[in-house]
Parts: C-alpha cells; sequence; structure tokens
C-alpha cells in the first residue's frame, strides 16, 4: 500500500519488518521503486534478491525489465532477458502460449536501450502479438530516427487486422511530423476521427505539431483553438515553434505572450529556442536579450547550445559582430558548429570579410567536409568580389567532393525534429 502511494520510505521500513522476505514481498518493493520513477533503486533490489536467494517470478521479471528500460541499462537487460530464459519463462520460444506482457516487457528494454535489430528479431518470433507489442517496436523505431521502419510496421500492423490505439497514433503523427509526410498526416488524423479514441491533449498536441511542422498552420491553429481541455506548455510549445519556423515570428510572441497569461503554464527550454527563434528572425535583438536573461533569471532555465545558436544569429543579422562575438567567448560551452554558423551567416549579410575569415579557419577544424560552410563562404566572397577565394573554395569543394546541398539552419532542425 505505502510503495503504490510514493512513500516509498515507509514501505522500506515495513518490508524491513517482513519477518521473511519472500517473492511476493520483492516483488511489491521492485515495482514501487518502478511506479515511483525509481528504476536504479528496482534494480538494486532485483540482484539483492537474488543474492537473498529468492528466485524471481514472471511479475518480477517484468518490473526489471521495466525498469532497465526506463534508466537506458542495457547490460543489465541483456542480463535480466538471461534470467528469464533460465528460469523457464523465455516467452518466444513456439512451444510456449507465450506470456505477452513479459514478452513486450523485453521488446520494449531491448527498443528503449536503441538495439532495435534485436527487439525486432524477438518481434517477429513472438507467438503471439497484441497492439502493446506493435506501438513498442512503432515508438522504438520512431524514438530512433528510423522513420520509414516505424511506418511499415504501422502499416503491417494494421495489415494484420489490429486496430491503432492511442499510443500508436501518437506515435505515427510524430513520424508524419519529422518526415513532413503531410498526406499520410492528414490520412491518419481521418482515421483517428473515424476511431472510437478521445481526442484528448496528448492527441490534439501530436496533431497540432504534425500540421505545424508540415506548415499547414491554419490547421494547427484550428486545432489549437478547438481544444476543449485545458492547453498545457507542449501544446502552447508546439504552436510557438511552428510559427517561428515558418517565419511567422511576430505571432509566435504574441502566442508566448499570450502563454504567459496563465501563471499555471511555466516555458520551458524548448519553448525559449522557438521565442529566441522568433525574435532572431524579425530582429528583435532588445526582446531576445531581455527573454534570454528571464529565461535564466525568472524560469531557471540553463541555456543550451541551441539558445546560444540563436543569440548568436540574432546579434549577427542585426551587423552587432562584437556582441555575438563577445557572447561565443563568455558563453560556459564551446561554440560548435552551428554557432559558428550562425555568425558566418550575419557575416553574408553585411558582406563582413574580416570576420569570415576568422570564423572559416574555426569552420574548417570543427567539420571540414560540411558542404553548408564551403557554400556560405563561396557566397560571401563572391559578393565581395572576391574572385580568387571563390575559385579557391570551389577547387577545395571539388576535390573533397562536396555536394551543394539545400540546407536548413541547425536550430530551425532542432525545432522540426522536437
Amino acid at each position: 500500500m505505502y510503495v503504490s502511494c510514493e512513500d516509498m520510505e515507509y514501505g522500506l521500513k515495513v518490508f524491513d519488518n517482513i519477518p521473511k522476505w519472500n517473492v511476493v514481498a520483492w516483488t511489491c518493493l521492485i515495482a514501487g521503486y518502478v511506479n515511483n520513477n525509481q528504476p536504479r533503486e528496482a534494480l538494486k533490489v532485483f540482484k539483492d534478491m537474488g543474492n537473498w536467494g529468492v528466485e524471481a517470478n514472471e511479475v518480477t521479471m517484468v518490473n526489471a525489465l521495466i525498469a532497465c528500460a526506463r534508466s537506458r541499462d542495457i547490460d543489465t537487460g541483456r542480463w535480466v532477458h538471461e534470467c528469464v530464459c533460465k528460469a523457464g519463462y523465455d516467452p518466444f520460444v513456439c512451444e510456449s502460449d507465450g506470456n505477452v506482457i513479459l514478452a513486450t516487457a523485453i521488446l520494449e528494454m531491448y527498443a528503449k536501450c536503441g538495439s532495435l535489430n534485436i527487439a525486432r528479431e524477438l518481434f517477429n518470433k513472438m507467438p503471439k502479438r497484441n497492439v502493446v507489442a506493435w506501438n513498442c517496436m512503432i515508438n522504438g523505431y520512431n524514438q530512433y530516427e528510423r522513420y520509414n521502419e516505424a511506418l511499415g510496421l504501422f502499416f503491417d500492423m494494421l495489415a494484420d487486422g489490429f486496430c491503432p490505439d492511442k499510443a500508436t497514433f501518437l506515435s505515427v503523427l510524430s513520424v508524419c511530423a519529422h518526415q513532413c509526410a503531410l498526406a499520410l498526416g492528414e490520412t491518419v488524423h481521418a482515421y483517428l476521427l473515424k476511431s472510437n479514441i478521445a481526442t484528448d491533449i496528448a492527441l490534439a498536441t501530436a496533431l497540432l505539431d504534425m500540421y505545424a511542422k508540415n506548415g499547414e498552420l491554419g490547421s494547427a491553429q484550428k486545432i489549437f483553438s478547438n481544444s476543449l481541455e485545458k492547453k498545457d506548455v507542449v501544446m502552447w510549445t508546439s504552436m510557438i515553434n511552428g510559427l517561428a519556423i515558418h517565419g511567422h515570428g511576430n505571432e509566435a510572441l504574441s502566442m508566448f505572450q499570450m502563454m504567459q497569461e496563465d501563471s499555471s503554464l511555466v516555458p520551458d527550454h524548448i519553448t525559449y529556442i522557438g521565442v529566441l527563434f522568433a525574435c532572431s528572425h524579425v530582429g528583435l535583438v532588445e526582446e531576445a536579450q531581455r527573454q534570454f536573461n528571464l529565461m535564466t533569471k525568472r524560469y531557471d532555465i540553463v541555456p543550451e547550445r541551441e539558445h546560444y545558436s540563436c543569440m548568436v544569429d540574432l546579434l549577427s543579422r542585426a551587423g552587432h559582430f562584437r556582441e555575438a562575438e563577445k557572447l561565443m567567448e563568455t558563453m560556459p560551452i564551446q561554440p560548435n558548429i552551428a554557432i559558428w554558423g550562425a555568425l558566418l551567416n550575419g557575416c553574408q549579410i553585411h558582406e563582413n570579410i574580416s570576420v569570415a575569415s576568422q570564423v572559416k579557419v574555426r569552420l574548417t577544424e570543427l567539420e571540414p567536409i560540411q558542404s553548408g560552410i564551403y557554400v556560405l563562404l563561396s557566397n560571401i566572397y563572391a559578393n565581395a568580389g572576391k574572385w580568387e577565394e571563390v575559385n579557391r573554395t570551389r577547387k577545395l569543394m571539388k576535390h573533397n567532393r562536396i555536394a551543394k546541398n539545400i540546407g536548413h539552419s541547425t536550430v530551425e532542425m532542432k525545432l522540426l525534429t522536437l
């Protein structure tokens, strides 16, 4: 009772006072730590249980595997899987009826730890499958950006006669968002509407995010406005970032202002990537600086590289190169290629050959074969009439077999993949 009520300290005292620790007592304690989001403690107890000579049952194994999945502990997960097989509980043996719950726990452990090939092999061996097992694999592929495989499995699931549930739709809509697969996303939306599944805040946010990332801002705003449930920070952030990434900076900032009118909503680091990106693309230097300071002072958000990249992009776009360079010198993390690239982008706008030449050295050290660097440098030199430098840069691209690619800024890519 106590472990299910989040009072693990008292639950542990009760456990210590039990005269004889049987498998039920140990399993309750392990499950308590799992349910209270303390997976590493759960695994410690699982190992202690073995040291005390108590054999785990299938329920114990399921909880241990869930703990491995949540802590991304693949080594312990493999060991628990071995324990399952040694105890005679292997759910993937063709002759057995197969404990679907245990099988799914093993799949989820491998999938969440990134061992998707092993998970797929086991999935293919399952004597019985349920929707949870299908969802586990689809979500695993989605989380590790293997989107085509996620969609392929979704179509297989439908072909096998399984009906998608809420978790399925959440994963598939996420894939459609990241793949910019608008037509498929609209089809999935229509399928969802025909199902008996209620569109709660999570599904509404997934739909909004899919439409926003695909540039269908009208559909995204309609979903946002029609949502009957109280909007959480994730939904607001999806709308703000969608507006920002598609060039509607002022609308994004207005949306952020509306969000702040609700004192119960606290913006997070993802919200602020969108806010700073919006400021950058409408040239609001002072507002961006104000928001950057508020982010740390009011909300205790530690700036990440994407936030610094937005600020450097903003300052260099505005021609404030000294301020941008000072920020890069004083920031607590090393500037990566995205931040140097943001500075170089400002050099192109303002034809600043001096700063561009300094940036060139650092960029080629960081990522010497990144095509965007050379294309940007070539454009800067061409705009300034430095044809010898243009020719030298293009020869270098040809020598290194670097193809000219159409791309997005790293911050844009970050917003598209959130």
